[in-house]
């Protein structure tokens, strides 16, 4: 891997610019070991990669990871950093831990308290500014440009944004700004007039940043979106937003996981991981290269190493080490790591985690009823199945749409050997 040793990138001095990451969140079942950021994408990445590896193609060198949740796979994922060439005695990666701080303090609420908590790592570090990331988007993006448009502004904030579509700005907060790109106000709105939105990307001057964190977050706001931006508008900070253009998804459901790793599998995806100058870089698995039977198939997918595949796989991601049998065909479906889907089952439009094994002819994702499943924080709606990790799930069953499954199923456990669409099964 190319070593990054310059400083001094586009005119811009990135040795007084920190990253810090922040990587909470929950994802229904893919959660109940992980944080978001930990989540596996596109085969072989994790979705934190991302954010790493814009940090060092733009030239950032001294990141702070602040786990949030569950932090022990994104601990064993990050290590000492060495993938990203963060394994270094000067900058390099700082993995923050979670704590409770004074007594009477929970975990961390939100990513403003998690900055909170970590104020002395800021104060420490002593940078001109703070530049704060999602640890669980997936796109690439160049920091310089937002830095060098903060500091030509001489902006106190400034928000990096994006323009997507009408029907999705509800979900995110969307921006108000002026000519010169000044904020000039910033919303969350169920039925919004702008598309504009935030990509929860902030660069923060150091004091500004510290002085906040201080007045709003000891009161207990948790959030920058909603809390603490429009209060410092209405106290006429510089307050300025970057424009960006090119290919962003938020990880915020099970929906928006699973559609943005199917994108990946087109003929020419928007985001190319393929690009040698603009790589992402990971900590590979040692593993064995694919293996396709002599019978098998497999048509606009993605399929990593260690993955043995014996029967068909349609317009699907499948990660290291999943065995998939004769006669089995899988469409539309994200197969996590070590999985085995045995001889003359189907699998539809179903998230798999990892270590889970399907018996022979068991039949997941079928049927036309799509009866909404209303158990989750996702609210499973569009067909979609999601099934946890290290489960076994008997043979000749039948598993209709929007159902979850958490625990192994057997023979005669449901009527018919059939699970209605809607069902949750704790």
């Amino acid at each position: 891997m190319y070593k990054i040793s310059k400083i001094l990138i586009g005119g811009i001095l990135m040795d007084k610019t920190i990253a810090l990451i922040t990587a909470g969140g929950k994802l229904d079942l893919l959660s109940e070991t992980r944080s978001k950021a930990a989540l596996p994408f596109a085969g072989k990445f994790r979705l934190i990669d991302f954010t790493l590896s814009n940090c060092i193609n733009s030239g950032l060198e001294n990141i702070g990871v602040i786990t949030q949740y569950m932090p022990y796979s994104l601990r064993e994922h990050l290590g000492i950093g060495k993938p990203w060439d963060l394994d270094r005695a000067n900058g390099g990666i700082t993995i923050l831990q979670p704590y409770r701080g004074n007594p009477g303090e929970d975990w961390y609420i939100g990513d403003a308290q998690a900055v909170y908590r970590n104020i002395n790592y800021i104060e420490q570090k002593a940078p001109e500014e703070i530049i704060l990331l999602p640890g669980h988007l997936v796109y690439k993006m160049d920091y310089q440009k937002i830095l060098k448009e903060h500091r030509n502004n001489e902006a106190d904030i400034t928000i990096a944004a994006n323009n997507i579509p009408y029907a999705d700005a509800s979900h995110f907060s969307t921006l108000d700004f002026d000519q010169n790109n000044k904020l000039t106000a910033i919303k969350q709105e169920k039925e919004p007039a702008k598309n504009v939105v935030s990509m929860g990307i902030f660069v923060f001057n150091k004091n500004i940043l510290v002085d906040t964190l201080r007045k709003y977050c000891s009161q207990g706001a948790v959030d920058f979106h909603s809390e603490i931006i429009p209060d410092l508008i209405s106290e006429n900070k510089n307050i300025y937003i970057s424009r960006f253009e090119g290919y962003w998804r938020d990880i915020r459901n099970v929906k928006s996981y699973w559609e943005a790793s199917i994108e990946t599998t087109e003929n020419l995806p928007e985001i190319n991981l393929y690009d040698q100058n603009w790589p992402v870089y990971t900590r590979s698995e040692e593993m064995p290269p694919v293996k396709f039977g002599a019978k098998s198939c497999s048509t606009k997918s993605l399929v990593a190493n260690g993955a043995v595949v014996n029967g068909r796989v349609e317009d699907s991601v499948i990660a290291p080490g999943v065995l998939i049998e004769e006669g089995v065909l899988v469409k539309n479906s994200i197969i996590l790591n070590n999985c085995t889907i045995r001889k003359n089952a189907m699998v539809n439009k179903t998230i798999i985690d990892k270590n889970v094994e399907i018996k022979e002819n068991t039949q997941i994702g079928s049927g036309s009823d799509f009866t909404i499943n209303s158990d989750s924080e996702s609210r499973l709606e569009n067909g979609l199945n999601l099934i946890a990790k290290d489960i076994i799930i008997a043979a000749d069953l039948k598993i209709n749409r929007n159902c979850r499954i958490k625990k192994d199923i057997n023979l005669g456990d449901f009527e018919n050997n059939e699970i209605p669409s809607g069902t949750t099964v704790e």
